[in-house]
């Protein structure tokens, strides 16, 4: 006799949620970086759309004041080339990492990846209602192949 598995699947990420010292602000800094839409906004957050999922700000006093090294999100984009040039356009410092990482200033830290190079994928209908048409590399479709999950 086989015991089932009742423990839940973890399916995907809802949202992230970050602390930031004032909502305003953040909803400038992310938004002069990214192409996003206001999901909503209530006393002291703002949401941004990213599709099927959003990104919280959300007021705290305690925002930026314990920075972990390693403690980060990683977010997937459609051109990382020109989020590089928006970081420099507003003199924002990457960290000194292989990757493509830096923080905001309340010392959030964000991992940017490109959709092409990793396996976290959107459905197609959730990308035709962001108006994106974006593929995978070889290396991507690799890794989704080896999980069974090939398109």
């Amino acid at each position: 006799m086989t015991e089932t598995d009742d423990r839940p699947r973890m399916v995907g990420i809802n949202h992230v949620a970050l602390d930031v010292g004032d909502a305003d602000e953040a909803e400038a800094f992310y938004t002069d970086l990214f192409d996003c839409e206001i999901r909503g906004r209530s006393a002291g957050a703002v949401f941004l759309d990213m599709g099927d999922q959003f990104l919280a700000l959300s007021e705290s006093d305690g925002a930026g004041e314990t920075v972990d090294a390693h403690r980060h999100f990683g977010l997937v984009v459609d051109d990382p080339e020109a989020l590089d040039r928006r970081l420099d356009e507003a003199g924002v410092d990457r960290l000194d990492t292989p990757g493509f990482d830096f923080r905001d200033p309340w010392g959030n830290r964000i991992q940017v990846v490109a959709y092409a190079d990793v396996q976290f994928s959107k459905a197609d209908h959730v990308l035709r209602g962001m108006g994106l048409d974006l593929d995978k590399s070889e290396s991507a479709f690799a890794e989704l192949a080896e999980k069974g999950m090939d398109p």
